[in-house]
């Protein structure tokens, strides 16, 4: 009897060791092949342009964004997008020098100045880094034209706002404004996918969030 309850006590662990060895097998397999497969069935893929007279490359989300954080050196969009912003603000900052003088209402005024001490740094930076990176401001290559940039007025709209004053001049700013800033945060929008510095990417953040803050409060004035 204590033999037979030996030999049965001894195949029931050998059953476990057995079952135990399989699982393991298993375990070591699907690590091995299964779920890098359902890894590579389901991570969605990157095409990275290569740089100049480079192929483009393949890559996994994770790889491009370990690409990107190791090489993020300014391409034909970052610098587009700096040299284009530098020229858009300054127009910015020409309607709203007009707005101490020709404006009737204390908060267009207050925001013509708010934009005013938000912009002219922005240029200084964008200034800046096109130098740290031996880049000029007034580069042509693959740019907009200058009147072809989103949101900007043409001159007649620009004579018109010199000209006005009082109520009409705040309507005016204010419509052209809104339109301007539109212009910006699509050109930020443009940069932020087609770029591939991350200063570049940084600034055109704050663009976004400041000028899209500013947007709702000049359609609340209007």
């Amino acid at each position: 009897m204590l033999v037979r309850r030996t030999s049965r006590t001894s195949l029931i662990a050998a059953l476990l060791v057995a079952a135990t060895l399989t699982l393991a097998g298993c375990d070591s397999g699907s690590d091995s092949g299964g779920d890098a497969g359902s890894a590579k069935a389901t991570d969605p893929k990157v095409i990275a342009p290569g740089k100049p007279g480079e192929a483009a490359e393949t890559l996994s989300a994770k790889d491009a964004e370990e690409h990107r954080a190791e090489d993020d050196s300014p391409n034909s969009a970052d610098v587009a997008y700096a040299r284009m912003m530098i020229k858009h603000h300054t127009q910015a900052l020409e309607m709203t020098g007009l707005a101490p003088k020709r404006a009737e209402s204390t908060k267009v005024r207050r925001l013509a100045e708010r934009i005013s001490a938000a912009q002219e740094p922005e240029i200084s930076s964008m200034e800046s880094w096109l130098e740290s990176n031996g880049r000029d401001k007034d580069g042509t290559s693959d740019e907009h034209a200058h009147g072809a940039m989103p949101g900007m007025a043409t001159e007649a709209q620009l004579k018109k706002l010199r000209a006005a004053k009082g109520k009409a001049f705040d309507q005016l700013f204010l419509t052209l404004m809104i339109t301007h800033h539109e212009g910006a945060i699509t050109m930020a929008t443009e940069v932020k996918a087609q770029g591939n510095n991350i200063l570049v990417e940084e600034m055109a953040d704050d663009v976004i969030a400041q000028q899209a803050a500013e947007m709702s409060r000049m359609r609340a004035m209007l």
